[in-house]
């Protein structure tokens, strides 16, 4: 465990334990990548170093929507903010409209060579439902808007995650990568704690 890391895991332990925070705000700030376990595409454990101490925008993604152009966007967000600490985590899911029928290696192939998708991708996870991956259940439940609780709307809703571990915004389908609302938020996330 790097001291990153670490610094991460005592801060998640003392707040849970309710020194110097509400056991609210406790619960919303508790370390999320080491307590969950992730996949990759490719079936293998996913190292939640390369998301520890960093903020993070979780994306439910699709192949065929009508938002899968975002893929572009969201490489080009990744690409510019990666050196400052920002990590794009693409998560295929089939629960809208079957968009996302495709295996593994047909998610990596599309995404690398129709919009050279660098960013790391999780295996294909249902984001609703009782079938609702860990991670969605841990994002939705920590949501800081009204819609905290509620379903996933759509393909690409976006979750962004500061370098603490906290849920700080859900944004729809319609908020693109593009969008000044979003890119200000990651910009000020960014900035905490670096």
């Amino acid at each position: 465990m790097n001291a990153s890391t670490w610094r991460a895991h005592l801060l998640g332990l003392a707040l849970a334990a309710g020194l110097g925070a509400s056991p609210a705000s406790a619960a919303a700030t508790a370390p999320l990548w080491n307590d969950l376990q992730l996949t990759a595409l490719d079936g293998k454990t996913f190292d939640p170093g390369q998301l520890a101490g960093h903020v993070v925008l979780v994306v439910n993604v699709a192949s065929f929507c009508s938002y899968t152009p975002q893929y572009a966007e969201l490489e080009r967000l990744y690409t510019a903010y990666a050196d400052k600490g920002l990590v794009v985590l693409g998560v295929p899911c089939n629960q809208f409209g079957g968009q996302e029928p495709g295996t593994a290696a047909e998610i990596r192939n599309f995404c690398s060579t129709r919009y050279g998708v660098t960013f790391p991708l999780l295996s294909k996870q249902d984001v609703n439902g009782d079938t609702r991956s860990p991670l969605y259940r841990w994002l939705v439940e920590r949501d800081p808007s009204a819609d905290r609780g509620k379903d996933i709307g759509w393909n690409f809703t976006k979750f962004l995650v500061g370098r603490d571990g906290s849920v700080m915004a859900r944004y729809g389908s319609d908020v693109v990568p593009t969008d000044a609302r979003l890119r200000a938020a990651i910009e000020l996330a960014l900035s905490q704690g670096s």
